[in-house]
């Protein structure tokens, strides 16, 4: 599976996350779209949360780790709020829209 981004062709694994991470912002709205999700603010905010951890650690959040870490971001998020954002799973479905390799496990550390 491969991803067009730019006229460049981003190889990706058979679940759709891409072997390599791309930070670019047109990568979000190419699997965003490839994965029937509306882009809002809310969602940008969940990928460059993602994003930032995985330039840090070198691997994304498990679903646990994601939550707490998004409430300290901003206070009440709950896992209703993160799975209205990513229904196909927070941990994993917003890992792929971010442009990152497929978590670890069951989504992270």
């Amino acid at each position: 599976m491969a991803y067009m981004v730019d006229g460049a062709e981003l190889a990706a694994d058979e679940q759709g996350f891409l072997l390599e991470a791309d930070f670019g912002e047109e990568v979000v709205k190419v699997i965003a779209a490839a994965e029937e999700v509306q882009l809002t603010d809310a969602h940008w905010e969940v990928v460059n949360y993602l994003r930032d951890e995985f330039r840090e650690h070198g691997h994304t959040p498990n679903f646990r780790n994601m939550l707490k870490g998004m409430g300290e971001i901003r206070p009440g998020i709950d896992s209703k709020y993160l799975y209205d954002l990513f229904p196909l799973g927070p941990a994993k479905q917003a890992a792929k829209i971010a442009g990152l390799p497929q978590p670890y496990g069951k989504g992270g550390y």
